[in-house]
């Protein structure tokens, strides 16, 4: 009998999140082939397909101790590969939207060094009222906005509950949406 069938998937994944190296190994020897074929047919492109089963797997590993499974080992695993699959792909047709946009702009308009002169102005203000909110707020702030990290992963990150992030990002809003208005809503794009 081989090494990789010594464990059902369920007695791999209470092992995994305990730290168990062999067993993340077993685990992976035993779905990296499948979840490469299941990423290859959705992205036609074999780097992609396995750029995302290595992200997963690396993804698993540094979440091994906050995992939960609500079903099978395996259908986690489909299922996760299949959302990162979307999510390239999400991110590529906006990727494409943006670049469209602006070679479109870039082309219609002649006054392209004002507009970067005043963009510059407009992010130097904002990074200034950004810095002039309470500093756990403007940390906070920053975080979500131009880390892009989600409440969860802040409040783990800086050691607070999620509420208390959510809080703080709701303040500092409150407190830009006067100075900035729909503004506001662009800061990830001026202070990335």
């Amino acid at each position: 009998m081989s090494v990789q069938h010594l464990h059902t998937d369920e007695e791999l994944f209470v092992l995994l999140r305990t730290g168990d190296h062999e067993a993340y190994k077993q685990i992976f020897e035993r779905f990296y082939g499948v979840l490469y074929l299941h990423a290859l047919k959705i992205l036609r492109d074999e780097d992609e397909a396995k750029d995302i089963v290595q992200e997963l797997f690396e993804m698993l590993w540094r979440k091994k101790d906050t995992l939960l499974l609500n079903g099978s080992l395996s259908a986690y695993l489909y299922a996760a590969t299949r959302n990162m699959v979307l999510n390239l792909i999400e991110h590529k047709k906006v990727k494409v939207r943006y670049l469209d946009s602006l070679k479109e702009f870039i082309d219609e308009d002649p006054c392209l060094p004002d507009v970067l002169v005043r963009e510059k102005e407009l992010k130097h203000m904002i990074e200034k009222e950004i810095e002039a909110l309470p500093v756990k707020m403007g940390e906070i702030f920053k975080l979500s906005r131009t880390e892009h990290l989600s409440h969860k992963e802040i409040a783990t990150q800086l050691q607070l509950s999620e509420l208390t992030v959510k809080t703080q990002v709701k303040r500092a809003l409150k407190i830009l949406k006067p100075k900035f208005g729909f503004i506001i809503g662009l800061i990830t794009t001026f202070i990335s």
